[in-house]
């Protein structure tokens, strides 16, 4: 059974390398065709927009929250299917975690950091089962990647903890693993 909704965390900013507006598009383009609803931060720009633009352009669903106090700050998508506005940041992410089957991560910054740390917390606790995918497109989690093994290494995490996510590096691959037996 392939998951009814999955949260996408990703940049508001469109970012330097243009394999990921690409990846984004993609990426939106493959859950609108396979009827999986995108929840995201309700932004219009960079990367969040990107996927949101793409998903509603291959006749999918799309659910945006955005915080009050970042209304003003960021353009809102008013073309999603359905615009949540929350009080604040922790109400947001909630929301955005609440609404999800499953969670990918592409390419952000601090904030889809934030995101993904509190999404990997939770299933290091037991306080969720939902799967989480990180969509390496070129490269950019090495970094990342690296820091997570770096504290398994030095003690700090369960040696098993990669098993806590998953790492693909095409959409292909990631609607793949959605549709996997093990996600349902």
């Amino acid at each position: 059974m392939i998951p009814r909704s999955c949260s996408v965390f990703c940049g508001s900013r469109p970012g330097h390398n243009p394999a990921h507006m690409q990846t984004a598009r993609a990426l939106g383009t493959a859950l609108g065709e396979a009827g999986i609803m995108l929840v995201y931060g309700g932004g219009k720009a960079g990367l969040m927009g990107a996927v949101a633009d793409a998903t509603l352009r291959a006749g999918g669903t799309v659910k945006g929250i955005i915080p009050r106090f970042l209304e003003a700050r960021e353009t809102l998508h008013e073309g999603v299917t359905d615009l949540e506005v929350t009080e604040d940041m922790p109400s947001r992410k909630a929301r955005l975690f609440e609404e999800a089957d499953a969670y990918i991560i592409l390419p952000g910054g601090f904030g889809t950091f934030d995101e993904f740390m509190e999404v990997l917390v939770n299933r290091q606790l037991g306080l969720s089962q939902r799967p989480i995918i990180i969509l390496n497109t070129d490269g950019w989690a090495g970094p990342l990647l690296a820091l997570l093994a770096a504290t398994q290494e030095q003690g700090f995490a369960d040696k098993g903890a990669q098993a806590l996510y998953e790492v693909v590096n095409d959409v292909k691959d990631v609607i793949l693993r959605l549709k996997a037996p093990s996600h349902v």
